[in-house]
């Protein structure tokens, strides 16, 4: 490895060749302050447009100053973070900033999360000095996910490099020029009549507000203060791992039983865990990965629980639409269960029925509005929140989350095997199927259910699975660059792959884009993933086929998994979209 030695404010320090000023500052806990540049190793998103200067530095020789995130060490060089002209550059590159920012902290969806504004108070800015002209863009509210107020962008440009670079979806890109640059999708299209897959990384990524998810909690307010209708809750694997964060709690730090306690506080009427439609998922999408198997049918199977990645194979892969697996999601199956067979045992008329979803994604927000998921003119389910809008609802009673006591789901739909909790994370929907699958194909037990070769924070992960006398090839995606690298393997027939799991955000659902914000800080993703399996491990059951309420609703109302009245309530069907 070629080293290359060099000085910052006095301490010295050797680093390989390639490597940036900030990345060397770092090694030695010098903080620059950064505002355009996000750091996502693991999932290669390092974006250098250097566009903000924020990260400015002195570097002996230079008569200009330079930029730390784009400019590469050399051979004895002197670096100083900490000089006046540096910093009083960085103070006038925010102030001139917040000169076309509009001025409404206190009301804006980010405050107090906000990295612009952040920045602003490190570097104790408490006027803006220049005047001048404000953009006025208008802001987009056409999807169901998210809302784009190109008002509060400061053009980073870390939205572009997502859906471009990490993600190849590429709707956001630069337009026009000069002051008036903007951040959006070509023609200025609103977002809903893109190839958007509201994947949300943009959100999840944005320093400011510019880029938000569509705020579902009146909505939520609205229907627990209406007297003839039962709420019926359910919350997703990931948000357990994550909704502490937003309380001071660690990263990973399992608050099931609290957020049980929460819900119940809000004055929800039900209960339940989707960790139980997960199981339900397995059920059907084992089988149907058997049925393919045993009856040559269309080989891989993709997983379809995640809805970006859905809508991202219906306008880049059109000509794939019968691959994936025709399941719904773990929580479209959950409204379509409670809206029948739980109404029947409730004994009450499913119209009157509200199913909210807590999930770490806003794409689940726009796929819970498509037309095809409904049954008898109702929507499986009629509002979704993110994870930060549970804890913004959680704020708003007044609720002391810390102090809960643990409580537990309602039942039927709240009893879940460690199968189902594994689901939050990337991998652990086909970990889980092969569970079942394994044991459905051999007829004898699985006694070591951890696969390892399908756990971790790579983008890609492959296995091959001994069942009798097969081998089953496998593989993991996650991010949709990853899922189109294998897309793209598959159409070109290199791909030998039996199933194939795939989730649009990195790290599966505990980076989701309604995750409280990671700062690009992807070790915190790995401890969601390191809660999940934890849970996994102190469950009694472990495989989705043992639990016993499943094996009940099965016995009394649906009958064989991926039968008549299984497809009628818990498949879909897929649309070819345009690409735009």
């Amino acid at each position: 490895m070629n080293l290359v030695n060099l000085t910052i404010n006095n301490k010295n320090i050797a680093v390989p060749k390639g490597t940036t000023i900030l990345e060397a500052a770092k090694a030695l806990n010098i903080k620059i302050p950064t505002l355009c540049h996000l750091d996502l190793h693991n999932i290669k998103m390092v974006n250098k447009v250097a566009s903000c200067r924020v990260c400015v530095v002195e570097v002996e020789g230079k008569k200009n100053l330079l930029p730390a995130c784009a400019t590469l060490v050399s051979e004895g060089m002197i670096v100083r973070t900490d000089t006046l002209r540096a910093i009083k550059a960085r103070r006038n590159i925010i102030e001139l900033l917040l000169s076309n920012h509009p001025q409404d902290c206190l009301l804006c969806e980010k405050n107090t999360d906000c990295e612009l504004q952040s920045l602003a108070a490190e570097l104790g800015i408490r006027e803006i000095k220049y005047k001048g002209a404000s953009s006025n863009h208008g802001i987009d509210k056409s999807s169901y996910s998210i809302v784009k107020n190109l008002d509060k962008c400061i053009l980073c440009r870390r939205c572009e490099t997502m859906c471009s670079e990490v993600q190849t979806v590429s709707v956001l890109s630069g337009v026009d020029r000069g002051f008036e640059t903007i951040i959006s999708p070509s023609f200025y299209n609103p977002m809903h009549e893109t190839s958007c897959t509201f994947c949300g990384q943009c959100v999840a990524v944005c320093p400011t507000a510019a880029l938000t998810e569509v705020n579902n909690i009146s909505k939520v307010w609205d229907a627990l203060n209406d007297d003839k209708k039962i709420v019926i809750v359910q919350t997703a694997p990931a948000v357990r791992v994550a909704l502490g964060e937003e309380f001071g709690m660690q990263p990973g730090e399992l608050v099931t039983g609290k957020i049980v306690s929460a819900l119940r506080s809000l004055g929800f009427n039900k209960v339940f865990d989707t960790d139980f439609a997960a199981d339900l998922t397995i059920m059907e999408e084992a089988s149907e990965l058997v049925y393919r198997i045993k009856n040559g049918g269309k080989l891989p199977i993709l997983t379809s629980c995640c809805p970006a990645w859905v809508k991202f194979f219906e306008h880049q892969f059109p000509e794939l639409l019968d691959i994936p697996s025709s399941c719904k999601s773990p929580h479209e199956m959950f409204g379509a269960i409670a809206k029948t067979y739980l109404a029947d045992k409730m004994k009450v008329n499913p119209k009157n029925i509200v199913i909210v979803s807590i999930m770490p994604c806003v794409a689940k927000k726009y796929e819970a509005a498509r037309p095809e998921l409904t049954h008898e003119d109702m929507k499986d389910v009629d509002i979704v929140i993110t994870t930060r809008e549970f804890a913004k609802m959680i704020r708003e009673a007044g609720i002391d989350f810390n102090s809960l006591k643990d409580d537990v789901f309602d039942n039927p739909l709240g009893e879940s095997t460690g199968a189902s909790v594994i689901f939050g994370t990337t991998g652990g929907v086909l970990e889980a199927a092969l569970r079942t699958a394994y044991e459905w194909i051999t007829h004898e037990t699985l006694e070591s259910v951890e696969f390892n070769e399908l756990r971790g924070m790579d983008g890609i992960k492959e296995a091959t699975i001994k069942i009798n006398d097969m081998n089953i090839n496998v593989a993991v995606a996650s991010g949709l660059g990853n899922a189109r690298k294998i897309l793209e393997d598959i159409k070109s027939g290199k791909s030998n792959y039996h199933a194939i799991e795939i989730m649009a955000c990195p790290g599966g659902c505990i980076g989701g884009g309604g995750q409280p914000y990671h700062h690009g800080n992807l070790e915190i993703v790995s401890k969601r993933a390191e809660g999940l399996y934890k849970e996994d491990r102190s469950k009694n059951l472990r495989k989705s086929h043992e639990n016993p309420y499943i094996q009940k609703l099965y016995k009394e109302f649906l009958g064989e998994p991926y039968g008549k009245k299984a497809h009628e309530l818990l498949h879909t069907h897929y649309f070819k979209r345009e690409k735009i």
